[in-house]
Order: C-alpha cells, then structure tokens, then sequence
C-alpha cells in the first residue's frame, strides 16, 4: 500500500514489497485483471522437512498466516501450516508439503490474496491495487495516461503512468503531485512537477 509523501512528511503507506535488503527482487504488488494483491513470495527450501523460506509483504509480516489460503498467479492453492521467524525471513511450512523435494517446487512463487480480504486503508492511504487503472489527468481535466505501477527504490514511492503515446511517466507519489484521487470513479488528478522522469530514469533506478 502507499500514501502520499507532504509537506508535512509522510502521509501513511502499506508497502507491499519488502524493505529486507536479504529478500527477493520485490514482486508485482497487484494483478490488476483480478484486484488480487501479492502478499508473500516463497524462497528456497529449509532443511529437508518440507520448510520454505518465506518473505512476507504486509506490514505486520506474520499477519500473512491469518489471511487464510493464498493462492499463485496461476490460481493454486498455497496453505500456510505453521510460521516461524528466520534471521532474515520467515520460516513457513506449507500444508500439504512434508519433504525437500516439494518445497523446491514451491521457490519464487508470489502468493496473492483477494483485494476484498484487506482491511479497509487508512485515511489518505492507498492499495497498490487500487492505484494501478485509474484514468490520469491534469488540473485542466486534460488526459494524462493510466496508472500502470507503483514503484519505490527506496526514496518514497513513484507512480508510472502510460500515456496514449510515447514514454511512460514516473512522478512521486505525494499530495503535491498527486492532490486529488478518487477510487471510486477510476481517476487521479496529477499536479506535473517542473522536471518529469520518463523511461530512462526507471531503467536506471531499476538497474541501480
């Protein structure tokens, strides 16, 4: 989940990739065809009982053992048994799976649960989900493009935005930017900064 950076400092976010220098390249935070969120990501096998290495991406990052059965983005169904902490990540066993051998089948699987099985955000707050599709325009009511990803390489979080035609946009995620979203009628009015970073600038970040 992200919020909008102000003057005031942050105004709240959710993140849904890890900070964890340790863990995995952050997974796509949502699948938008479905409003399904992904929530954890499965690493290697650990020991030889069926254990798994798990990253989670809630706030709370043991909060992802009461969210019920998770499924893959190709709709399996992942069921969390137990969870224990590791050094730099969870520990989980999955039901179903009781050797080394099927939880190497498991590794680098993003598990995803319904938008609808989230707690309502908290004011000024927002799902990655719920971001990604709405209809981008200025304060003149001229349109921008779609929101396609919400981006964070660890200075605040950047939405992407497509226009009908040419590069895609990457501009903070902050309420001078950004001064005016609603959810509910698919649309976000962006303030454009002076200085706009375009496909370039993601290509670097994400190879920085």
């Amino acid at each position: 989940m992200s919020g909008r950076a102000g003057r005031d400092g942050p105004r709240g976010a959710l993140a849904s990739a890890s900070r964890d220098p340790f863990a995995p390249a952050p997974a796509p935070s949502a699948d938008p065809a479905s409003k399904r969120i992904c929530v954890a990501r499965i690493g290697a096998a650990h020991g030889t009982n069926g254990e798994v290495r798990l990253w989670s991406f809630t706030a709370d990052p043991k909060a992802i053992a009461r969210y019920g059965a998770l499924t893959t983005f190709d709709g399996r169904t992942i069921e969390i048994a137990s969870l224990r902490p590791g050094k730099e990540f969870l520990i989980a066993r999955i039901a179903g799976v009781a050797d080394r051998n099927g939880a190497e089948r498991l590794c680098n699987l993003d598990l995803f649960i319904p938008r609808d099985r989230l707690p309502p955000p908290e004011a000024d707050e927002y799902y990655h989900a719920d971001l990604i599709g709405l209809a981008a325009h200025d304060r003149d009511g001229n349109a921008l493009g779609t929101v396609i990803a919400v981006h964070n390489f660890g200075a605040g979080d950047l939405l992407e935005i497509a226009p009908a035609r040419g590069q895609t946009l990457l501009l903070p995620f902050t309420a001078e930017v950004a001064p005016e979203i609603d959810i509910a009628a698919g649309r976000i009015v962006i303030d454009l900064p002076a200085e706009i970073e375009g496909d370039e600038e993601l290509q670097r970040q994400r190879e920085g």
